[in-house]
Protein backbone atom coordinates (compact mmCIF):
# COMPACT_ATOMS: atom_id res chain seq x y z
CA UNK A 1 0.00 0.00 0.00
CA UNK A 2 1.51 3.22 -0.90
CA UNK A 3 1.98 6.19 1.73
CA UNK A 4 -0.32 8.45 0.50
CA UNK A 5 -3.11 5.72 0.50
CA UNK A 6 -2.51 4.49 4.15
CA UNK A 7 -2.41 8.10 4.68
CA UNK A 8 -6.05 8.54 3.16
CA UNK A 9 -7.31 5.60 5.12
CA UNK A 10 -6.39 6.74 8.52
CA UNK A 11 -7.28 10.00 8.19
CA UNK A 12 -10.69 9.22 6.79
CA UNK A 13 -11.06 6.55 9.35
CA UNK A 14 -10.07 9.00 12.45
CA UNK A 15 -11.19 11.95 10.80
CA UNK A 16 -14.90 10.52 10.66
CA UNK A 17 -13.95 9.43 14.61
CA UNK A 18 -12.79 13.17 15.40
CA UNK A 19 -15.98 14.10 14.07
CA UNK A 20 -18.06 11.98 16.04
CA UNK A 21 -16.80 13.14 18.82
CA UNK A 22 -16.45 16.22 18.36
CA UNK A 23 -20.38 16.18 17.68
CA UNK A 24 -21.49 14.02 20.31
CA UNK A 25 -19.53 16.25 22.99
CA UNK A 26 -21.22 19.26 21.31
CA UNK A 27 -18.22 21.17 23.20
CA UNK A 28 -15.16 21.18 21.21
CA UNK A 29 -14.81 23.31 17.42
CA UNK A 30 -14.38 20.08 14.66
CA UNK A 31 -12.76 23.07 12.22
CA UNK A 32 -10.40 24.11 14.59
CA UNK A 33 -9.61 20.47 15.23
CA UNK A 34 -9.31 20.30 11.38
CA UNK A 35 -6.87 23.20 11.39
CA UNK A 36 -4.88 21.59 14.15
CA UNK A 37 -4.52 18.21 11.98
CA UNK A 38 -3.60 20.17 9.50
CA UNK A 39 -0.40 22.17 11.01
CA UNK A 40 0.22 18.52 12.58
CA UNK A 41 1.47 17.54 8.95
CA UNK A 42 2.45 21.16 7.68
CA UNK A 43 5.01 20.66 10.68
CA UNK A 44 6.27 17.52 9.83
CA UNK A 45 3.99 14.55 10.88
CA UNK A 46 6.12 13.14 13.59
CA UNK A 47 6.99 13.79 17.14
CA UNK A 48 8.51 16.50 17.09
CA UNK A 49 5.44 17.84 15.19
CA UNK A 50 3.20 16.84 17.85
CA UNK A 51 4.94 18.98 19.94
CA UNK A 52 5.38 22.05 18.07
CA UNK A 53 1.84 22.04 16.95
CA UNK A 54 0.06 22.31 20.69
CA UNK A 55 2.63 24.92 21.96
CA UNK A 56 2.33 26.54 18.80
CA UNK A 57 -1.09 26.81 18.18
CA UNK A 58 -1.72 27.20 21.79
CA UNK A 59 0.62 30.38 21.50
CA UNK A 60 -1.29 31.82 18.84
CA UNK A 61 -4.74 31.32 20.78
CA UNK A 62 -3.09 33.46 23.77
CA UNK A 63 -1.94 36.15 21.55
CA UNK A 64 -5.12 36.44 19.83
CA UNK A 65 -6.97 35.83 23.35
CA UNK A 66 -4.61 38.79 24.92
CA UNK A 67 -5.32 40.86 21.62
CA UNK A 68 -9.00 40.73 21.94
CA UNK A 69 -9.40 41.51 25.72
CA UNK A 70 -7.28 45.01 24.79
CA UNK A 71 -9.77 45.17 22.02
CA UNK A 72 -12.88 45.03 24.28
CA UNK A 73 -11.00 46.44 27.41
CA UNK A 74 -9.45 49.77 26.37
CA UNK A 75 -11.62 52.41 25.18
CA UNK A 76 -9.33 53.11 21.93
CA UNK A 77 -12.03 52.70 19.71
CA UNK A 78 -13.83 55.92 21.50
CA UNK A 79 -10.70 57.93 20.36
CA UNK A 80 -9.78 55.96 17.00
CA UNK A 81 -12.76 54.60 15.86
CA UNK A 82 -14.85 51.58 15.30
CA UNK A 83 -12.40 50.00 12.90
CA UNK A 84 -9.03 51.49 13.48
CA UNK A 85 -8.53 50.60 16.92
CA UNK A 86 -8.80 47.03 16.57
CA UNK A 87 -6.77 47.44 13.51
CA UNK A 88 -4.43 48.14 15.55
CA UNK A 89 -4.44 46.35 18.25
CA UNK A 90 -4.45 43.28 15.50
CA UNK A 91 -1.02 44.70 13.69
CA UNK A 92 0.79 45.11 16.97
CA UNK A 93 0.08 41.62 17.97
CA UNK A 94 1.00 39.99 14.99
CA UNK A 95 4.35 41.68 15.18
CA UNK A 96 4.79 40.53 18.69
CA UNK A 97 4.09 37.20 17.63
CA UNK A 98 6.38 36.73 14.67
CA UNK A 99 9.23 38.09 17.13
CA UNK A 100 8.40 35.94 19.46
CA UNK A 101 9.86 33.37 16.73
CA UNK A 102 13.25 34.23 18.08
CA UNK A 103 12.09 31.56 21.22
CA UNK A 104 12.97 27.90 19.78
CA UNK A 105 8.60 27.00 21.24
CA UNK A 106 7.11 29.71 18.95
CA UNK A 107 9.55 29.23 15.89
CA UNK A 108 6.86 27.93 13.61
CA UNK A 109 5.29 31.13 13.04
CA UNK A 110 2.57 29.44 10.47
CA UNK A 111 1.79 27.17 13.64
CA UNK A 112 1.39 30.34 15.64
CA UNK A 113 -1.02 31.90 13.04
CA UNK A 114 -3.21 28.64 12.68
CA UNK A 115 -3.89 29.37 16.71
CA UNK A 116 -4.37 32.89 15.78
CA UNK A 117 -6.73 32.56 13.07
CA UNK A 118 -8.72 29.93 15.23
CA UNK A 119 -9.17 32.01 17.79
CA UNK A 120 -10.54 35.27 15.93
CA UNK A 121 -12.97 32.67 13.71
CA UNK A 122 -14.78 31.68 16.78
CA UNK A 123 -14.68 35.33 18.26
CA UNK A 124 -16.02 36.68 14.94
CA UNK A 125 -18.06 34.31 13.71
CA UNK A 126 -19.97 32.67 17.16
CA UNK A 127 -22.47 35.90 18.37
CA UNK A 128 -21.67 36.63 21.97
CA UNK A 129 -17.72 35.37 21.87
CA UNK A 130 -15.99 38.51 21.41
CA UNK A 131 -16.90 40.33 25.06
CA UNK A 132 -15.76 40.88 27.74
CA UNK A 133 -17.92 38.30 29.34
CA UNK A 134 -16.91 35.31 27.78
CA UNK A 135 -13.07 36.33 27.03
CA UNK A 136 -13.23 36.35 30.77
CA UNK A 137 -15.06 33.18 31.65
CA UNK A 138 -14.30 29.89 32.97
CA UNK A 139 -16.27 27.63 30.49
CA UNK A 140 -16.05 26.47 26.96
CA UNK A 141 -17.66 29.90 26.01
CA UNK A 142 -13.94 31.49 26.40
CA UNK A 143 -11.74 31.38 23.37
CA UNK A 144 -8.83 30.69 25.47
CA UNK A 145 -10.49 27.19 26.66
CA UNK A 146 -12.59 25.95 23.64
CA UNK A 147 -9.88 26.87 21.30
CA UNK A 148 -6.83 25.13 22.33
CA UNK A 149 -9.06 22.43 23.28
CA UNK A 150 -9.68 21.79 19.97
CA UNK A 151 -6.68 22.25 18.30
CA UNK A 152 -5.28 19.73 20.65
CA UNK A 153 -7.86 17.17 20.36
CA UNK A 154 -6.90 17.39 16.36
CA UNK A 155 -3.60 17.61 17.39
CA UNK A 156 -3.49 14.29 19.00
CA UNK A 157 -5.79 12.50 16.37
CA UNK A 158 -3.34 13.89 13.26
CA UNK A 159 -0.64 12.39 15.69
CA UNK A 160 -2.76 9.14 15.72
CA UNK A 161 -3.45 9.34 12.07
CA UNK A 162 0.28 9.58 10.93
CA UNK A 163 1.33 6.31 13.74
CA UNK A 164 -1.96 4.34 12.34
CA UNK A 165 -0.69 4.83 8.41
CA UNK A 166 2.84 3.54 9.26
CA UNK A 167 1.12 0.43 11.16
CA UNK A 168 -0.46 -0.20 7.62
CA UNK A 169 2.29 0.65 5.63
CA UNK A 170 4.45 -1.59 8.07
CA UNK A 171 1.48 -4.70 7.49
CA UNK A 172 0.73 -4.47 3.84
CA UNK A 173 4.26 -4.24 3.29
CA UNK A 174 4.82 -7.94 5.21
CA UNK A 175 1.96 -9.45 3.98
CA UNK A 176 3.13 -8.71 0.12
Amino acid sequence: MSELTSLAISVALLGGVCTWLTLSVGVLLIWAAFAAWACFFHSGGDVRALRTTIISNAFGVLTAWLTAVVIVSVPGAVVLGESIWPSLVVCVSIACYISAARVGWFSSIPAVTYGYACTFAFLLQTPGKFSSESLTSVSFSNALIIVPASMIVGTLFAFASARLAARLQRHTAMTS
